[in-house]
């Protein structure tokens, strides 16, 4: 499907960071922007031009949204759902966040760094405390709390199967996401599917493979982009969202889209 000069310039300024974008008088009739709040880890957020090609894929869910449902990007590189709450992210988020809002949340990647006290939850107890505490500070404020079960990494078998890498923390989360009635986007499923269909060597141009690094965790611009569309596909699937709500699911998106802004001050 061809897209318009229109249509590449407002996706474009959709994916714009929280705080850059300015929003404009509401016209009469409009729907209200409900704002998709992320809290998560690096293959989740906003990089910038000394990082490049590195995508979170929060950086290309705007392509997949209404311009009514802009994205506020609040995952940062190396956060795990304790370190997340303990240097106050979580506070922040609740501080701007509103009734109707939605507040998705990936973690597990650095909660499963055993060494690293400040980071390590287990995933039965402590993982599940500290995502109880996204689910209720959202609810608490009037927005839906969703949960986001942690995007595989890029790893095979000898036999060229996909192998996943969280061991049981997407599990605990799945568990809590029944017990709370949370909804769920089970993205760890569907992205091990997804690697095990492209195979060994196709994934490689899905990650941030250069010259100089192979790293099998964060994601180049197709990647960020085939990410954000399983995201999209569960907010849909999942009724979080309508039909209206989601767009160009099924669209080519060019990777031109993705850009790196200046890293900050």
């Amino acid at each position: 499907m061809s897209l318009t000069r229109r249509q590449v310039t407002s996706a474009a300024f959709a994916a714009v960071p929280l705080g850059v974008a300015a929003a404009g008088p509401a016209r009469a009739g409009a729907r209200r922007p409900r704002t998709l709040f992320i809290a998560g880890d690096s293959t989740a957020a906003q990089k910038y031009s000394d990082a490049a090609p590195e995508t979170g894929w929060g950086m290309a869910l705007p392509f997949f949204l209404h311009k009514d449902r802009p994205v506020a990007n609040h995952a940062v590189n190396g956060r795990s759902s304790k370190s997340f709450i303990d240097e106050g992210r979580l506070d922040a988020v609740l501080a701007a966040i509103r009734p109707g809002d939605l507040l998705l949340v990936q973690f597990a990647h650095n909660d499963e760094k055993t060494t690293d006290p400040t980071r390590y939850t287990e995933p039965w107890t402590t993982y599940q405390d500290y995502l109880r505490m996204y689910v209720d500070g959202a609810r608490a404020k009037g927005a839906r709390p969703v949960l986001v079960t942690p995007v595989e990494r890029r790893r095979f078998d000898a036999e060229g199967n996909a192998v996943p890498t969280h061991g049981e923390y997407p599990a605990a989360m799945r568990a809590l996401a029944e017990a709370e009635r949370v909804a769920l986007l089970d993205v760890q499923a569907l992205s091990l599917a997804l690697w095990q269909r492209l195979g060994v060597e196709e994934t490689k141009t899905y990650f941030n493979w250069t010259e100089t690094e192979q790293d099998n965790t964060h994601f180049n611009p197709p990647g960020a982009i085939a990410v954000a569309r399983l995201v999209a596909g569960e907010l849909l699937r999942t009724r979080v969202l309508g039909p209206r709500d989601v767009v160009r699911l099924h669209d080519e998106i060019p990777t031109s889209w993705i850009t790196w802004p200046a890293p900050l001050a």
